[in-house]
């Protein structure tokens, strides 16, 4: 497969012209990339209008990914979910003129979705996991669940909105969720930001082959690319608009100087994608496969994720999450995330082989047993305003999360990772959304305020 973007940077750099564009750097620096860092200068085509090199380079990512149009982004995912949303309520605006938009989404969204929603200014049917909760990253929605939120509403929802894998590497059932919603006349967007890799699976488990409308990508999590590579990609049964307007939603909350740094890996992992790259993940897989079997003989407890993750339940084990990450990095082993409770490990097929069997070493034998771990509420707090008027018209302030009871959440109150929130804008902060910030060890809380006195 070519690359038509990482060729055309490097014969520019070859040719030595003189630079008298930008950026200031003029291709000389410490760090050793300034050469191939350009702007959009003629032949370099431009991300917001491509017509060129960019262009043919996105038709080779659509054809590997098997959509309707892949958009690249290089701004991350945060960029695509604000760009999908967009097309979702401008859609739902054209089939009920005047209606305010809500959106149906499961509640383990980023804070991303909560940004967007107060840009947007649409409503939020949350959808809550069913049985036992036991980390805020996850979100078990099943299908009758789903179903049942569905027909309550008056009419179909601008989207249904769904993160799949989670945090820790758990799935949505995606194909049964996705005929749900099709159902019910609303598209199903999949905050996918850690699953780029399913599409090269055998089969694959991309959200794109089984039945998404609307899919966000980030590239660079799973796959050989730069930080801040992503892809808005519209599935083939997606609505054609969709299609037609991405790039327009997407100009909309990117910069109108994308680096050609993060364009030019997007480039090259097409034609790494073309070569051999579904064998080495298939093998990656399997001793991923055969490492968390002869850890759960050695009395670890795992969660059942995604391909690539391997998640410790630290309490089941017997341990703390910032206890086994201590014991990690005293072996030179650096997790994705870790919390209370459970701790993430990252693998892909840029790992060497040592790294698996380093993590087996270091985690060896575990006899402990297990912590308790009792179910987390759910912070249901009762909207009182809407996102966007909570995060954007009304004064903040700041308060320890001990005083946070009864005030009205301003922002999302958690860091990324996992940048999950406990309570959405514009919630009065309940008892629950309060133990979880003790229980997550959260101290601060950015909280609502009038210019008379406390919200």
């Amino acid at each position: 497969m070519n690359t038509p973007v990482a060729d055309f940077v490097r014969a520019y750099a070859a040719a030595r012209p003189a630079r008298l564009h930008m950026p200031g750097h003029k291709g000389t620096g410490p760090l050793g990339c300034e050469s191939l860092d350009i702007t959009e200068v003629q032949g370099a085509d431009a991300l917001c209008q491509p017509s060129g090199i960019i262009a043919e380079s996105e038709a080779n990512a659509s054809s590997l990914f098997g959509s309707q149009r892949t958009f690249y982004a290089a701004e991350g995912s945060s960029q695509c979910v604000r760009a999908m949303l967009a097309l979702a309520v401008w859609r739902y605006g054209e089939r009920f003129p005047g209606v305010r938009p809500v959106v149906a989404a499961a509640r383990n969204v980023h804070k991303s979705f909560l940004y967007t929603a107060a840009l947007l200014d649409f409503d939020v049917v949350w959808l809550w996991p069913e049985g036992p909760v036991t980390s805020l990253c996850a979100c078990g929605l099943s299908p009758e669940a789903l179903e049942a939120a569905l027909a309550a509403l008056p009419r179909p929802p601008a989207a249904v909105y769904l993160t799949s894998p989670d945090y820790l590497g758990g799935q949505c059932d995606i194909s049964a969720l996705g005929q749900i919603a099709r159902r019910h006349g609303a598209p199903l967007l999949v905050d996918n930001a850690h699953g780029a890799y399913l599409r090269f699976l055998s089969p694959s488990r991309h959200p794109l082959d089984l039945g998404a409308d609307l899919c966000c990508d980030s590239a660079h999590k799973t796959l050989p690319v730069l930080t801040g590579g992503a892809y808005l990609h519209v599935g083939r049964r997606g609505p054609e608009d969709f299609a037609r307007e991405g790039r327009r939603a997407l100009s909309l909350f990117g910069s109108t100087s994308p680096s050609y740094l993060i364009l030019q890996s997007l480039d090259l992992c097409n034609q790494y994608l073309a070569g051999d790259y579904p064998r080495r993940l298939a093998e990656t897989a399997k001793n991923l496969d055969q490492a968390r079997r002869r850890l759960r003989e050695r009395g670890w407890t795992l969660w059942d994720t995604d391909p690539l993750k391997v998640t410790v339940d630290c309490a089941a084990s017997g341990w703390t999450g910032p206890e086994l990450d201590r014991l990690l990095q005293s072996r030179k082993i650096i997790c994705e995330y870790r919390d209370r409770d459970d701790l993430v490990l990252m693998f892909t097929p840029e790992n060497p082989s040592e790294d698996l069997w380093r993590l087996l070493d270091a985690l060896g034998e575990n006899r402990r047993p297990p912590l308790p771990r009792p179910p987390l509420p759910q912070a249901r707090g009762q909207a009182v305003c809407s996102i966007r008027e909570a995060m954007l018209l009304l004064p903040h302030e700041t308060v320890p999360a001990s005083q946070a009871l009864g005030r009205v959440c301003g922002a999302p109150a958690v860091g990324c990772p996992p940048a999950i929130p406990v309570a959405a804008a514009g919630e009065r902060i309940g008892p629950e959304a309060r133990a979880l910030f003790d229980h997550y060890r959260i101290p601060s809380v950015e909280v609502c305020r009038e210019p008379g006195g406390r919200v």
